[in-house]
């Protein structure tokens, strides 16, 4: 049986692995910025190619279907080839489909340029933070380094609008995907010369029938849930995601079967790892579900262009930022429990601020709201983050982020449907009354679906019609944002208690370290010795740092 060359937990990260952080951090802020600005993008692209309502659906749609169908896999394919390996091939596919998208003549070729940029996308996000986690074995460096990521994210999320909307307003829809070329070839030219490979040498084979079961219910399953989301319950919504569930079980059933499964689920029987992903997935996804209507209220209530909207959510991801950056302090002196149970309670208030917005004169107050909701969810989303990988051990680092990433796409996508739900169903009720009898269908259908369909009918609405519209969205958002807040309550709550055993700057004592660990963790390819640095090779670390094989 072969054994694993130990790191101390007390081992020092140096200028190397600082440097190798920031090369890190360009994929993570890419991500972010392409989430952003393809809906900025959408009304050119709709001019150019001309696509049909469901091919412009998938082409919004497909890029995330992707990533959240692959992560698992490709988190998993990291720890068995090598994390660092993973992130240049898949940095390598991201930039060469980024220019597929951008020079796509149909939509055909775009949906299938949008599908590879989700698949390789998918090998970025859990390999980065994968390799982070690898890199810094200090606890509270790796908290910092963590909150560096959640920040550089936020960054991207942040200047994504604005730096979208002053690229069509100067280049063609293409320009936005050509962001991702200048990254990605950093990324491939940086990686190999700062950032050591690891990977876990005991591993097997990856299961194919695990891969094709893992994506026969992910994808079926985040489907639904956005099918919920844009046309409330039916028939095909409730029968997609029953398929979901039953392939769902065969994969957890056969994970429990595999010697070396694809999903190790280990992971979840430490406490703090799975109240951690929890609190990820319920809080990133009320977050997220609430944030796509303020979007809209700042555009179709207040009147808003886009490229203003993104100005005035500008202070919320500023506070998300420096919020990130006191998080590892305030972390290293009371527990991650406390911190994001009481930063949680922030939100709250946060949350309750929104609920009062009007549709007259709400501005003010829903930025004031957003900034507290984001300063809130900050230390959840640093120190969630690094529970979730934290509590694995090393060799699992790559399927630790990979589920953490996994979980916040399938959050997302349930705030946005369950609060959808809420909103649609009060501005149904609130536009219902309001339309004027004997308005043709062609007009009506729009208005009672939602309030871009009464925005883009307004010249046959008249004003008075298109006020009521807007002040049923309204409501319906206090709504969402009351419902969000309350829930976020019982979370913050849980958070304190269920993480209160976790003490400052580490995992649980009798708990960590052992999840998921067989004995044969991995090791140090060759010797074992130094990687060249003056330091004891990192935990997990199978390649010597030089090696660029």
């Amino acid at each position: 049986m072969t054994t694993e060359a130990q790191a101390p937990a007390d081992l020092r990260a140096g200028p190397r692995e600082w440097l190798g952080l920031f090369v890190l951090t360009l994929p993570t802020i890419l991500l972010a910025l392409d989430a952003t600005v393809l809906n900025l993008a959408v009304p050119h692209i709709s001019a150019d190619l001309k696509p049909t309502s469901t091919e412009l659906l998938w082409t919004v749609d497909i890029y995330g279907f992707m990533i959240a169908g692959f992560l698992v896999t490709m988190g998993t394919l990291g720890d068995r080839i090598g994390r660092r390996r993973l992130l240049m091939i898949g940095a390598l596919g991201f930039g060469l489909a980024s220019v597929l998208a951008a020079k796509s003549t149909s939509p055909e070729m775009l949906i299938a340029a949008r599908s590879l940029l989700g698949i390789t996308g998918a090998t970025l996000m859990p390999s980065t933070l994968a390799l982070i986690s690898n890199m810094f074995n200090n606890p509270r460096q790796r908290g910092v380094a963590i909150s560096v990521w959640v920040t550089c994210f936020s960054v991207g999320i942040a200047v994504g609008p604005v730096l979208g909307g002053a690229l069509l307003q100067w280049f063609w829809w293409g320009s936005v995907f050509l962001l991702a070329v200048p990254v990605m070839v950093v990324l491939v030219v940086a990686t190999p010369l700062l950032i050591p490979e690891y990977k876990d040498t005991q591993a097997g084979r990856i299961d194919t029938t695990s891969v094709v079961l893992s994506l026969v219910t992910v994808l079926p399953v985040i489907y639904g849930i956005k099918r919920l989301a844009e046309h409330g319950v039916d028939a095909q919504a409730v029968v997609i995601l029953l398929i979901g569930a039953v392939f769902g079980v065969l994969f957890v059933l056969r994970q429990r079967k595999l010697a070396d499964p694809l999903l190790d689920l280990r992971l979840f029987s430490n406490r703090a790892f799975t109240t951690a992903l929890l609190v990820l997935l319920l809080g990133l996804g009320l977050m997220g579900g609430l944030y796509l209507f303020i979007t809209q209220y700042l555009q179709l209530v207040e009147g808003l262009s886009p490229i203003t909207a993104g100005l005035w959510l500008l202070p919320a991801a500023a506070a998300l930022i420096v919020a990130s950056s006191l998080t590892p302090v305030i972390a290293g002196k009371v527990r991650p429990g406390y911190v994001v149970g009481g930063a949680l309670f922030l939100s709250v208030s946060g949350y309750a601020l929104i609920s009062l917005v009007d549709s007259t004169d709400g501005l003010p107050l829903l930025v004031t709201g957003f900034v507290l909701v984001y300063t809130g969810i900050s230390p959840m989303m640093v120190l969630g983050t690094d529970l979730v990988v934290g509590s694995a051990p090393p060799q699992k680092a790559g399927s630790a982020a990979a589920i953490s990433e996994t979980a916040m796409e399938f959050g997302i996508a349930l705030g946005i449907a369950g609060l959808g739900s809420l909103v649609t169903a009060v501005y149904q009720d609130g536009i219902g009354e309001a339309l004027p009898p004997g308005l043709p269908e062609s007009a009506a259908h729009p208005a009672r679906d939602t309030l871009a369909g009464a925005d883009a009918m307004s010249d046959s609405l008249g004003t008075h019609v298109l006020e009521q519209a807007r002040e049923a969205f309204t409501n319906g958002l206090n709504l969402a944002a009351g419902t969000a807040g309350a829930i976020v309550a019982v979370i913050a709550v849980a958070a304190m208690v269920l993480l209160r055993h976790v003490p400052v700057g580490g995992t649980e004592d009798e708990e960590a370290g052992e999840v998921g660990d067989t004995g044969d963790a991995g090791e140090p390819d060759g010797t074992g010795e130094p990687d060249g640095t003056g330091e004891a090779a990192p935990t997990a670390e199978p390649v010597t740092a030089g090696d660029n094989r």
